[in-house]
């Protein structure tokens, strides 16, 4: 899943692509890289991130997905909180929604059934505000299942198709670096059969885990890892980096 940022504040692109043109050249690019889904999104979730409107949103992505979901290929994912971002996301032509809010808004679950769309659940412990100072105490691994596990029920329950389920454990939303590093290590457990998605792109636990290293090659390094330990769907920024370390893998099997 290659990151396609449309925000002027992500903590890594920041402003790289708020242009149309831009935003569909690096869009092509992360497909000519080997991505098999392009996750875009308008709306910022580094540690202390503020929200922004829906409206605002909206602007930021509608008109990329119009012109992107067509052309691509591929499958178009809509990384939101918002329902309504999600639903007009679905109708421009994406497909999957990837929500960091973990389908807590009752409304995200019914858009995703009308649109029989993919969902991605993800834990979030606190908010974007919070993610640098708040951290996980305790058994935080079992605590994430839990509620990943309740939540896809939950869904499940409400009238979303099991086969629509995605559960993403929340890279660095809330964690600490070895709570972080944990996750990577066993990722497959979290699904319970679910494709679990891991996203550990150029987070701030890459450099304590892996300190001789920069931040793409770390990221490199922890989506082996995570795919090793059972990992679906990679959610990176430097797709050819990480596809070219997978093929290496497999190719030494």
């Amino acid at each position: 899943m290659g990151i396609l940022n449309l925000t002027p504040d992500s903590f890594s692109d920041g402003g790289a692509y708020l242009s149309k043109d831009d935003a569909l050249k690096h869009a092509y690019h992360l497909l000519e890289s080997g991505a098999d889904i392009i996750d875009v999104g308008g709306e910022s979730s580094r540690p202390g991130s503020e929200p922004i409107s829906e409206a605002e949103e909206v602007e930021r992505v509608i008109s990329v997905i119009k012109e992107l979901a067509p052309t691509i290929g591929i499958p178009v994912s809509i990384d939101t909180t918002k329902p309504r971002v999600a639903e007009l996301s679905l109708r421009a032509g994406a497909s999957i929604i990837n929500d960091i809010g973990g389908l807590r808004d009752e409304d995200m679950i019914d858009v995703a059934i009308s649109y029989n769309a993919p969902a991605v659940i993800v834990h979030m412990h606190g908010t974007p505000r919070t993610f640098g100072t708040d951290m996980m105490r305790g058994d935080a691994l079992t605590e994430i299942k839990r509620f990943l596990d309740e939540r896809a029920e939950h869904a499940v329950g409400r009238g979303l198709e099991e086969k629509n389920i995605i559960l993403d454990p929340g890279i660095g939303f809330g964690k600490t670096a070895e709570q972080d590093m944990s996750i990577i290590q066993n990722s497959g457990w979290f699904g319970g059969g679910r494709p679990v998605l891991i996203g550990p792109s150029r987070k701030r636990f890459l450099s304590a885990c892996y300190p001789c290293m920069d931040r793409d090659e770390a990221t490199a390094a922890a989506s082996r890892a995570a795919a090793e330990s059972g990992a679906a769907i990679l959610r990176v920024h430097d797709v050819s980096k990480v596809a070219q370390l997978l093929r290496g893998c497999r190719s030494g099997l």
